[in-house]
């Protein structure tokens, strides 16, 4: 019995060390395979192809990659560069800027890195520490063109525009032909606090007489935060005259939010509103992409109290900044009118308008709106569909006077019509 079982062990243990062998020829034949199938790449593979991904706009890949890297070697300096720089590609700004620190720690002359932190903290609008950063970009590469063209566009920012007009000098002391460097020195020019406007309106009707509007208007801007404007229109429509009085302030809370509020009156005459009040809330964002630049919002209400009857408006509007200097801007409008022998009613309303430069000093828009803005109780809003379309310019007489001009036409249902042209000129100071 004992030498049975003597042979019974010997035999398993035979049996287990084939089979460890086998599960040992396994694994190296299954490394070897993947390795094969998957090699390591270089340090310059591994960089050529982030290069690449990036620039089909692969960014997730590029990201995939750049991990991979540092989880085989969490030291890599490149690689966490790498990775600072596709978050900042994709807008996780703070997570771009926390990597860009880590680097810091250990090559703090690094002037690349030291110029990407300073764009991710521009973008975020944390001025001081991104001038900060660039002014060490600075000391350790004092003539670099890329340095100085991010200093000067930081200055620009903090309004400090004596220096940045010398950083753009320089660069293009060092290049002529640097297109930011020249856009830079022409967005340099003096900034006028005020304008004067002057315009004139006219409103022509297939059912009735033609309208005017005259106005004067001062805008200022009293800080950077800031601003008024205040003014005076003459109405005379329907055979009626009247004069308005409005004014209105915006305060900046920060870099990408506002808020406005405006109050006016009038000897209304019925035409116009004997008094109204607004109000306003907009925040800005900006975008690094080849597609949109930035984009404002903004919501708007506005409260008109006419002789017969009351209007409450809600507005949302969007401008988006496009490349080129062309805008596109989207609103939509909620109008509850009361009249008193008809009682609330809810109108609905848009428009789209879009701008372009023409050539240099002229530019110009084209819009298209459904429904109506006219709240005359003459016009009678919310008895009637209409669709406006029309368009406008711009010339730049000089650096402080321009010329803007427009024509539209509103094709209203039971077929009415209305066409409105106008000019304004205006003086900064």
């Amino acid at each position: 019995m004992s030498v049975k079982l003597s042979a019974f062990r010997a035999h398993a243990g035979r049996v287990f060390a084939v089979a460890c062998m086998v599960t040992a020829i396994c694994a190296a034949v299954s490394l070897a395979a993947a390795q094969q199938s998957a090699p390591m790449l270089s340090d310059t593979d591994w960089q050529q192809k982030v290069r690449d991904d990036a620039k089909r706009g692969q960014l997730d890949d590029a990201l995939a990659l750049i991990e991979a890297q540092i989880a085989q070697h969490p030291g890599d300096l490149e690689a966490h560069g790498w990775r600072g720089r596709v978050l900042a590609w994709k807008g996780r700004w703070a997570e771009a800027e926390d990597e860009y620190k880590t680097v810091l720690l250990h090559a703090p002359d690094d002037v690349e890195i030291l110029c990407a932190l300073a764009d991710v903290l521009l973008w975020q609008e944390k001025l001081p520490a991104a001038l900060e950063s660039i002014d060490r970009a600075r000391a350790r590469s004092p003539s670099e063109a890329e340095v100085l063209l991010r200093r000067a566009r930081i200055l620009r920012a903090l309004g400090r525009t004596a220096e940045a007009h010398a950083d753009f000098k320089k660069v293009l002391d060092q290049d002529p032909r640097n297109s930011e460097a020249k856009s830079g020195l022409a967005s340099m020019r003096p900034e006028y606090k005020h304008e004067l406007r002057f315009g004139d309106d006219i409103d022509s009707f297939n059912f009735a007489d033609t309208a005017q509007r005259q106005s004067v208007s001062v805008k200022s801007a009293w800080s950077r935060r800031w601003s008024t404007v205040v003014e005076s229109s003459f109405y005379q429509r329907f055979g009626e005259v009247a004069q308005k009085v409005t004014a209105t302030s915006w305060f900046r809370l920060s870099g990408s939010d506002w808020i406005g509020v405006g109050a006016g009156g009038a000897n209304d005459h019925g035409i116009v509103p004997k008094c109204e009040a607004s109000f306003e809330y907009g925040h800005g964002l900006r975008f690094h992409n080849p597609w949109i630049r930035g984009l404002e919002a903004s919501y708007q209400q506005r409260w008109l109290w006419y002789a017969g009857a009351h209007v409450l408006t809600l507005s949302f509007g969007q401008t988006y900044y496009l490349p080129r200097d062309w805008t596109w801007g989207l609103t939509v409008n909620g109008a509850r009118s009361g009249f008193a022998q008809t009682g609330v009613d809810w109108v609905p309303s848009g428009s789209t308008r879009l701008g372009f430069p023409v050539i240099r000093r002229l530019s110009g828009h084209v819009m298209f709106a459904v429904g109506s803005e006219d709240f005359a109780q003459v016009d009678q809003i919310g008895r009637f569909a209409a669709h406006t379309f029309g368009g406008g310019v711009r010339f730049q007489v000089a650096a402080n006077q321009d010329v803007q001009g427009y024509v539209a036409r509103q094709n209203r249902s039971r077929g009415r019509s209305q066409t409105s042209y106008g000019v304004s000129y205006g003086i900064h100071f």
